[in-house]
């Protein structure tokens, strides 16, 4: 689906499995913040709390915080 250059890996390779990896390298080609989420390239749907669907219907949990390394306002 990648129409840039250089492309980006497929959603499913292994160089493509860090969420790091895959906002620095995949494009967003339709945004919905609205809704909370883009799809990217790859055909990835990324979510707002850090989510996703790859292309092939496997889902990545979101990437929490533990509740005690907030930071908490005074």
């Amino acid at each position: 689906m990648c129409t840039h250059r250089p492309s980006c890996p497929a959603a499913e390779s292994t160089a493509a499995e860090s969420p790091e990896a895959r906002v620095v390298t995949a494009h967003v080609v339709a945004a919905h913040p609205e809704q909370g989420w883009n799809l990217l390239c790859d055909g990835t749907v990324v979510f707002d709390d850090s989510g996703e669907l790859l292309p092939d219907g496997r889902v990545v949990a979101p990437r929490r915080t533990p509740a005690g390394r907030l930071a908490m306002a005074a």
